[in-house]
C-alpha cells in the first residue's frame, strides 16, 4: 500500500479526527484557563474613597479584593478631614480587575509650613501685602508710640514672632506699628524753640 493510498484509509482518518479532536480540546482548555488567571471577564467598580480615613479604605477595598497604595499628599484642603483621602486613581466609578492598586492622595495634617518674611522696620503699608501675598492673614493692628510707623513687632498666638520663623500658612499675624508721636512731638518742640529764639531775637532789637 503506498503512503497515498493510505491517507484515505479508515485508520488514517480515524486518528486524523482523533487528533483534530484532540486540538480542538486542548485549545479550549487553554483559552478557558487565560480567562480563569487572567480575570478575563471580572470587572469591580472602583468605589468613591474621598475623605475616606485609610482604615475605612482598607476595609473597603478589601472586601473587593484590590489594594492601594499611597503616592504623596497634597496642598491642605479644610474641606476633607485631617489623612483623609483627596485624590485616588482610578477615579471612581473605573472598572478593575482583581488585585488591581489604588493609588491615593491624601490630605495633610494642616497647612504646608513657610517662612515669615522680614517686614519689621517696614511700614504698614508695605507689610501688609508682602505678608498676604506669602497667604498669610493679618490680625490685630495695634499703635505703639514710637518716632516712625514702621511695624515694630510681630505677634503670632500672642507671642513674639521673629521672621525667618516657619509657621503654617493662612496663620494670623499680629502688627505692632509705631504711631509717630514721637516724631510730632519732636517736631513740635523744635517749632516751639524756633519760635522762642525768634521772639527773643525780635525782643533785643
Amino acid at each position: 500500500m503506498t503512503f497515498f493510498k493510505y491517507l484515505f484509509t479508515k485508520t488514517f482518518l480515524r486518528q486524523l479526527l482523533f487528533a483534530v479532536l484532540a486540538l480542538l480540546i486542548l485549545s479550549f482548555l487553554m483559552l478557558w484557563w487565560l480567562r480563569v488567571t487572567t480575570n478575563h471577564n471580572q470587572r469591580i467598580e472602583v468605589p468613591d474613597l474621598a475623605k475616606l480615613s485609610l482604615d475605612k479604605v482598607e476595609d473597603v477595598l478589601d472586601e473587593l479584593d484590590l489594594r492601594y497604595e499611597i503616592l504623596d499628599s497634597a496642598n491642605f484642603n479644610p474641606e476633607y478631614p485631617r489623612f483623609s483621602v483627596i485624590e485616588q486613581l482610578p477615579k471612581a466609578g473605573k472598572f478593575v480587575k482583581e488585585d488591581r492598586k489604588i493609588y491615593l492622595t491624601l490630605n495633610p495634617s494642616d497647612y504646608r509650613k513657610i517662612k515669615v518674611p522680614e517686614v519689621v522696620g517696614k511700614t504698614g503699608r508695605q507689610a501688609t501685602p508682602t505678608l498676604l501675598a506669602m497667604g498669610f492673614q493679618i490680625g490685630k493692628v495695634s499703635k505703639r508710640p514710637h518716632i516712625s510707623d514702621h511695624v515694630l513687632e510681630l505677634r503670632y498666638k500672642g507671642e513674639k514672632l521673629v521672621p525667618g520663623t516657619e509657621i503654617p500658612k493662612t496663620s494670623v499675624i499680629d502688627l505692632i506699628v509705631g504711631d509717630g508721636s514721637q516724631n510730632r512731638v519732636q517736631e513740635e518742640t523744635n517749632d516751639t524753640e524756633e519760635n522762642t529764639d525768634e521772639t527773643g531775637d525780635n525782643g533785643g532789637n
